[in-house]
C-alpha cells in the first residue's frame, strides 16, 4: 500500500499490549481498530470441498450404475471452472446405522476411499426376493483399477504436517494425490460407486452429521477434510426418505415395539414407510397433495409443537440439521467471512425440481413407502420425494434439487458444479477502512497484506505495481496485475473506487462491494484481488490474510 508505518506502528502496539507489555511511544494508538480478514488466496478462487452422501440400499441398483456412469462428466466441469480451481471430493453413505440393519456394516459418516472392484460383494444383495448383482453395471463396466493403481499419495492439512494417505480426492495447485497417469475422473469412477448392500432404512441427514463430527475430530482419518476457504458443498444421492432417527425411540422398529407407524401393523418387520409416516405430514387430496411438510412426531404418533419436538419426536428434527450447518457455517466463518455452504439433493423429484406429493395406486409401493413415488425412471423403477432432505436444501440453496429418475445425472451433477459460480464472492474488506488523506478523490488505506503457507515463514504480499500516474500496471501477457519484480511470484492489489472517482478501472470495486451494506447499514471501501506469476500456483492449504486500520466514523466514511 501507500503507507504501512502507521499500520504497522498500531499493530505493533496492539501486539505489546497484548502480551501486558508497556509499549513506547502514543499509547492513544492502542485504541485503534485493526481488523484481520482471511481473503482469497489464488485470483480465481473456485476452491470447493464436495461430500457425496450417497444411498447405498438395496433400491438404488439401476441409479448406482447411472451416477458411476456420470462421475467423469462432474469431474470434468468441476476442473473446467477455472484453471486454478482446487477441490477435495469425499464421499459417505446413507447407512448411519439402524436397529434393522446389521451394525458392523453402516458407515456411521465414516469416509470411504476404496474402489468398488475392491468391494465386489457390496453390488450383490439377496433378501430372499432373488438375487440382486449390479456389479457389472455399476463398478466394472466404468471402473477396471485396481488398490495398487490406485494407491492415494500421501498429503498434508493445515491442520496436520505430517504428509499420509487421505480418505478423499483433491486437486489443489493443479496436482492431485492420484498415482501418476490416473485421471482424476477414471478414480472418481472407481471411488464413487457404494453399492447396494447398505441399510433400507437411510439416513442422510445422519450420516451428514456423522460426517462432520469426524472431520472435526483429530483422532478421525476424515480430519481436516474441510476449509475454511473452500466453499462447502453437501450433495445428498438418494432415491428414498430420511430415516434419521432418535435412538431413545428406536423401538419404533422392533417387532415388540409401537408399530404405530408401519403401513402394516400386524406384518412380521416394518418398512421405510415408517420413515415417512413418522415425520412428514400432507395436506390436500390425497390424490395430487397440496403440499407436504416435515413434522415432528412423538412415540404415539401425536404431531408435536417446534419447542417439544426436539425431545420428543422419534425422527430428529429437520431444525438439527439446519442448525448443525449454520454452526458449522458460522465456525468457518470465523476464519473466512465469506465461506458459504451449498447443500443439493439427487432424488425423487420432476425434472425440474418440483416435488409431486400424490398416494401410491400400487399397495406394494404404498406399503413400502407410504407415499406415491416422486418420479419414475424410463425403465419403471420409481423413487420416493425426500421431504426432509428438501426442507434442508431450501434452507440453503434454494432450487438446488435434481431428479434422480433422469438417467443423464451427468447434467444434474454439472449444473451444480456450473452453480459454484455465484457462490464464490470478490474479497471485499468486510469493515470501513480509514482513509490516511481525505484530502484527496481517493482512498488511501493503511492494509496489509500476508500469506500464511503450512511448513514456511509467513511473508508478506507486496502490492502490485503502479503506473507513474498512479493506476495499476496490467501485464499484457497474462492479462492480469504486474508482479514489481522480476522476483516477485504473487502481489495484491487494492480496490478503493466505488463511485469512478477516477478514470482508471485497474482499483473499481467489484459491484458486490460497492453495494455492501452490513445488517447496521454500513457499508465498505476496500476489496483485495491477489495476482500470481504463471508457473506459480498457491501452494496447499496456504492462507492469505488482509489486515486494515478500521475508520473511527464508519457511518460517514462509508
Amino acid at each position: 500500500m501507500r503507507s504501512l508505518d502507521r499500520l504497522t506502528l498500531v499493530l505493533g502496539l496492539a501486539q505489546l499490549a497484548g502480551c501486558g507489555e508497556d509499549p513506547q511511544g502514543p499509547v492513544e494508538l492502542i485504541h485503534e481498530q485493526v481488523l484481520t480478514v482471511q481473503i482469497a488466496a489464488s485470483p480465481a478462487n473456485r476452491s470447493v470441498d464436495l461430500l457425496f452422501v450417497i444411498d447405498d440400499s438395496i433400491s438404488m441398483a439401476e441409479e448406482q450404475a447411472d451416477l458411476a456412469a456420470s462421475f467423469g462428466a462432474f469431474i470434468e466441469v468441476l476442473e473446467a471452472i477455472s484453471p486454478n480451481s482446487d477441490y477435495r471430493v469425499a464421499v459417505t453413505t446413507t447407512d448411519g446405522g439402524n436397529p434393522r440393519c446389521p451394525s458392523d456394516t453402516a458407515e456411521h459418516g465414516a469416509l470411504v476411499l476404496s474402489p468398488c472392484t475392491h468391494r465386489l460383494a457390496d453390488f450383490v444383495v439377496d433378501q430372499g426376493l432373488g438375487e440382486v448383482d449390479v456389479r457389472d453395471v455399476a463398478c466394472t463396466d466404468v471402473c477396471s483399477l485396481t488398490d495398487a493403481e490406485l494407491e492415494i499419495v500421501p498429503t498434508t492439512t493445515a491442520h496436520d504436517s505430517l504428509a499420509k494417505p487421505r480418505p478423499w480426492l483433491e486437486r489443489i495447485g493443479g496436482e492431485t494425490n492420484l498415482p501418476p497417469g490416473v485421471s482424476m475422473a477414471e478414480a472418481f469412477a472407481c471411488f464413487g460407486p457404494q453399492g447396494i448392500a447398505g441399510c433400507n432404512f437411510a439416513a442422510p441427514l445422519e450420516s451428514m452429521v456423522q460426517a462432520l463430527d469426524r472431520t472435526a475430530d483429530s483422532q478421525d482419518p476424515a480430519y481436516g477434510f474441510f476449509r475454511s476457504d473452500a466453499i462447502t458443498l453437501i450433495l445428498f444421492v438418494t432415491d428414498g426418505h430420511d430415516c434419521s432417527y432418535a435412538a431413545d425411540w428406536a423401538n419404533i422398529f422392533a417387532p415388540a415395539g409401537n408399530r404405530v407407524f408401519w403401513s402394516d401393523p400386524d406384518a412380521a418387520a416394518p418398512t421405510p414407510a415408517v420413515c415417512w409416516n413418522a415425520g412428514v405430514e400432507c395436506i390436500g387430496d390425497p390424490s395430487h397433495y397440496d403440499s407436504c411438510t416435515a413434522v415432528d412426531k412423538d412415540i404415539d404418533g401425536n404431531t408435536l409443537a417446534f419447542a417439544a419436538g426436539s425431545d420428543q419426536a422419534v425422527l430428529h428434527p429437520v431444525q438439527r440439521y439446519i442448525d448443525r450447518l449454520h454452526g458449522f457455517e458460522a465456525l468457518q466463518r470465523e476464519i473466512d467471512v465469506q465461506h458459504h455452504v451449498v447443500v443439493a439433493v439427487v432424488g425423487g423429484v420432476a425434472n425440474d425440481g418440483s416435488a409431486v406429493y400424490a398416494e401410491s395406486e400400487d399397495p406394494e409401493f404404498a406399503d413400502a413407502f407410504g407415499i406415491g413415488p416422486g418420479c419414475t425412471g424410463p425403465l419403471g423403477v420409481a423413487a420416493v420425494p425426500p421431504v426432509r432432505l428438501l426442507e434442508v436444501v431450501e434452507a440453503f440453496t434454494p432450487d438446488n434439487a435434481f431428479s434422480i429418475c433422469n438417467p443423464a445425472y451427468a447434467d444434474a451433477l454439472t449444473t451444480i458444479a456450473d452453480n459454484f459460480g455465484p457462490q464464490v464472492q470478490p474479497a471485499c474488506f468486510p469493515a470501513c477502512v480509514e482513509d490516511l488523506d481525505p484530502t484527496t478523490a481517493t482512498l488511501e488505506p493503511a492494509c496489509r497484506v500476508e500469506q500464511h503457507t503450512p511448513g514456511q515463514a509467513n511473508e508478506a504480499i507486496v502490492e502490485c505495481q503502479r503506473n507513474p500516474d498512479g493506476s495499476y500496471a496490467i501485464d499484457p501477457l497474462t492479462n492480469d496485475y504486474t508482479m514489481p519484480g522480476p522476483d516477485v511470484t504473487a502481489c495484491h492489489a487494492v480496490l478503493t473506487d466505488a463511485g469512478g472517482a477516477t478514470s482508471d478501472v485497474t482499483d473499481d470495486l467489484s459491484a458486490e462491494c460497492a453495494n455492501f451494506s452490513s445488517p447496521a447499514g454500513q457499508g465498505l471501501n476496500v476489496e483485495f484481488k491477489i495476482a500470481r506469476r504463471p508457473g506459480f500456483p498457491v501452494a496447499p492449504e496456504t492462507r492469505v490474510y488482509a489486515s486494515c486500520l478500521l475508520s473511527n466514523t464508519p457511518t460517514l466514511d462509508c
